[in-house]
């Protein structure tokens, strides 16, 4: 596969494996990639850790075809397993496909034997929901199975320890055909690990955001991570009417021909040594972009500080260091940004620029696509939903 879109091409960059690269140059606001799903699921528990109570009820918040909110009833439960679905077209939808008869027994059999996952932690239950979705995908959708496995994904220790005991818990409770091997329970469990995606729940200011589905979408797959993003990805799961689940990524800021697209795999707000813990465990890399080399000197002088309490001549000239480098943001700020590419401090008009202000957010904002060649004014946060212009920017 050469490309992904002809907006970009998939090319092997040294030290970050396939890359997805601008093959034009590209407008700021562009919708850049509309991926969808070939893998859906919940990740719902089976049984709550903590309490052992089922959660496999009619008080589930979302469909399990299309993933949108369940606002009023009567909703359509089905009649095997209790999970709910908008509407008997939903459920009738899903009957072909994410809901099919393998999976409904599995999940049935499943809630009937709560202590299979007694006293795991919820990442196996997770984990559980995934591999029984994906045996699915191999029966119902060969191809999309196949496309699935293509995917990055190298096997570590923690995959091959967790393949034992799921293979062993899927093998009891779906039925034929016949489970694959532990390889390929690894394989896969590696597949999701590095390449699903989060599908969040709707935005509140006054709650922490959880997932509500994960998802695997081929293309966008291919992003890899940057701490300061070109680009963004927007989901409109409640709003849109037709292929809902859909991801779509618009570009941040005009991009040259040849320039990688990068995605935040996170919130952008987090803190150095947040980012690269989370992007050890969860994707075994350590990031060195621009960012993480500034914010990686910015510990070691706050280390250093705190050591030498005394040395106020010290301190005074770094004041003064502190207020020439605001002023050369503003500047920054007021001329229109560029790349920031060799500046101290390569986030400063990102995050004037690009960083939702809404309490309890962290999205990040993206122009409206432009209408023909003329660049949107208004930006959209990729969380919250908010609108702002630019000039309140």
């Amino acid at each position: 596969m050469s490309s992904v879109e002809c907006l970009v091409n998939i090319a092997e960059i040294e030290g970050r494996g396939r890359s997805l690269v601008a093959s034009h140059p590209l407008k700021a606001g562009q919708v850049l990639l509309t991926d969808s799903p070939i893998l859906l699921y919940s990740p719902l528990p089976f049984i709550n850790p903590q309490s052992h109570q089922h959660h496999l009820t009619p008080t589930s918040s979302y469909c399990n075809h299309c993933f949108k909110t369940l606002l009023q009833s009567p909703f359509s439960p089905c009649p095997s397993c209790s999970l709910l679905f908008c509407n008997t077209t939903c459920l009738s939808r899903a009957s072909s496909s994410s809901h099919s008869p393998y999976v409904c027994q599995a999940l049935s059999r499943l809630q009937n034997s709560s202590d299979l996952l007694l006293n795991h932690p919820l990442e196996r239950h997770v984990q559980a929901r995934f591999l029984i979705a994906a045996f699915n995908l191999s029966i119902v959708s060969p191809p999309h199975f196949q496309t699935l496995l293509s995917l990055q994904g190298t096997v570590t220790d923690n995959d091959a320890s967790n393949a034992h005991f799921l293979h062993s818990l899927i093998s009891a409770v779906c039925p034929p055909p016949s489970i694959p091997s532990i390889e390929l329970t690894a394989a896969l469990l590696a597949k999701d690990r590095l390449n699903a995606f989060g599908l969040m729940e709707p935005f509140n200011e006054q709650l922490e955001r959880s997932v509500r589905a994960y998802g695997i979408y081929p293309k966008a797959s291919f992003f890899n991570h940057d701490c300061l993003p070109n680009a963004c990805r927007f989901d409109y799961v409640d709003s849109a009417h037709h292929n809902n689940t859909d991801m779509i990524v618009r570009i941040l800021h005009d991009v040259p021909q040849g320039r990688e697209i990068c995605l935040s795999y996170f919130p952008v707000n987090l803190d150095y040594s947040t980012r690269q813990k989370r992007l050890l465990e969860d994707y075994g890399f350590a990031c060195d972009c621009d960012r993480c080399k500034v914010e990686a000197n910015w510990s070691d002088i706050d280390n250093d500080k705190d050591g030498d309490d005394n040395n106020d001549e010290e301190d005074e000239v770094m004041d003064e260091d502190d207020e020439e480098e605001e002023d050369e943001d503003e500047q920054m700020v007021a001329s229109g940004g560029a790349e920031n590419e060799g500046t101290d401090f390569p986030h400063a008009y990102f995050f004037v620029t690009y960083m939702c202000n809404v309490n309890n957010c962290g999205g990040t904002l993206a122009p409206l696509p432009p209408s023909s060649a003329t660049p949107s004014n208004v930006m959209e946060c990729n969380v919250c939903g908010n609108l702002k212009s630019n000039d309140a920017i």
